[in-house]
């Protein structure tokens, strides 16, 4: 079986993303040990996606899609939930779309996983948002619609071996991107309860990743 690592587009794009948080992220400070572990935790998968990338064309493509969209002076707590929700959904709905039609047991029990916990962290994001009385909105040139698109028509036409290989590599590179992203968006948040959803959110990301790469080591050695 080969590991498809071809479509890296949609990583790309919520790498371009990760430009976008920096540029408004303010002066690390941790409220308490696990939100400096968070932080780490992004500064850490955004090496490791980096590196990760294929092919040094991959990298300037995000470079280049963050140049052209511009860089936003600051997130808003809105922001963030929007954006929040928006990685939730994707990866919440990209599984139940693509898990009738895997066909390795650990590949659908992944997508299982992605399916019913992406759906109740972004529950707990929509709770909160509303306790907070704050609307969720999505930055000027979200890019993270373009990103969902990209990951979806890397998926398409693919069935079998091919499908579950595509999607468990998919899914490691975005899972790296938001990592990095959550401990960006944790720094730039205002509410301290914002900090803390972003904060518990990351040993569940950090599990998928770990759960993903795991299925990918397995299938390498079926190859």
């Amino acid at each position: 079986m080969r590991i498809d690592h071809s479509s890296c587009s949609a990583i790309a794009l919520l790498l371009a993303l990760c430009a976008m948080a920096s540029a408004c992220k303010p002066k690390e400070r941790g409220m308490n040990g696990a939100d400096t572990t968070m932080a780490g935790m992004g500064q850490a998968a955004s090496s490791t996606a980096t590196a990760g990338m294929a092919a040094g064309s991959t990298a300037t493509a995000a470079g280049s899609t963050a140049a052209a969209m511009g860089q936003p002076a600051t997130l808003s707590d809105a922001n963030i939930f929007a954006l929040l929700d928006e990685v939730n959904a994707a990866d919440s709905s990209t599984a139940a779309q693509v898990m009738p039609q895997l066909k390795s047991a650990d590949a659908k029990s992944f997508a299982k996983l992605m399916e019913g916990e992406h759906h109740a962290l972004r529950l707990q994001g929509q709770l909160l948002a509303k306790k907070l009385n704050i609307t969720p909105q999505a930055p000027a040139n979200d890019p993270l619609p373009a990103a969902v698109k990209s990951e979806m028509d890397a998926l398409q036409g693919k069935t079998g071996a091919e499908l579950d290989s595509t999607y468990i590599s998919q899914e490691i590179g975005v899972h790296k991107a938001v990592i990095d992203l959550a401990g960006q968006w944790h720094d730039a948040a205002q509410n301290t309860q914002l900090k803390s959803l972003i904060t518990k959110a990351g040993p569940v990301l950090k599990k998928h990743l770990d759960r993903a790469e795991a299925i990918e080591k397995k299938m390498q050695k079926t190859a």
